[in-house]
């Protein structure tokens, strides 16, 4: 896990904040519920950040991964246009 995400900064140009995080609650009653964050909009200032991502597997097709990627964002980018 250390190397993987020493490899990750190394490769990716930002930090990638709560994107691929946890988030979730425990309850006063001991329910607990997370998430791992996989489609995420941060905004900060005047910006707004859009992170979506695949899962990658040994059989994976690049071209439809990245497909599936822009899938997710027009998701959350349409929740924008309509709220």
């Amino acid at each position: 896990k250390v190397r993987c995400m020493e490899i990750i900064d190394e490769l990716e140009p930002v930090r990638r904040g709560p994107y691929t995080g946890s988030i979730g609650y425990l309850s006063p009653s001991g329910d607990l519920d997370l998430n791992i964050i996989i489609r995420t909009l941060v905004i900060a200032g005047e910006r707004a950040y859009l992170q979506v991502g695949a899962g990658i597997v040994a059989d994976s097709d690049p071209s439809r991964e990245y497909q599936e990627t822009l899938y997710k964002a027009e998701a959350l980018l349409k929740a924008l246009r309509e709220s």
